[in-house]
């Protein structure tokens, strides 16, 4: 298992129940295939640097999260079918810097 971190911006349209249900959504795929969530944080409403999608905001939630390599390319296919999502990236963390800030 790897260290990955996932930010995430989602529709700012949503009502908070629904931006709840995609973070539990994405939490959820994570623990479904064994992997562990360590921490999200979530940002928050914030402004965009240009629009997305006819957007100028978005909410943020940033995953730090371990699983197995392979499923790295599910979660992206996921995300990028997700009409709730935005924009995403997700980037393997250093073995020297896995302590969560």
């Amino acid at each position: 298992m790897h260290f990955y971190e996932a930010m995430l911006i989602i529709d700012p349209n949503l009502d908070s129940e629904s931006v709840e249900k995609v973070i539990d959504k994405f939490e959820n795929l994570i623990k479904k295939h064994k992997g562990v969530v360590e921490k999200v944080d979530k940002w928050g409403r914030r402004k965009l640097a240009y629009p997305i999608k006819g957007r100028s905001d978005g909410v943020y939630a940033v995953f730090y999260f371990k699983v197995d390599t392979a499923l790295i390319r599910e979660l992206d296919r996921i995300l990028r079918i997700s009409d709730e999502v935005l924009r995403f990236q997700i980037v393997r963390r250093e073995l020297a810097s896995t302590s969560l800030p």
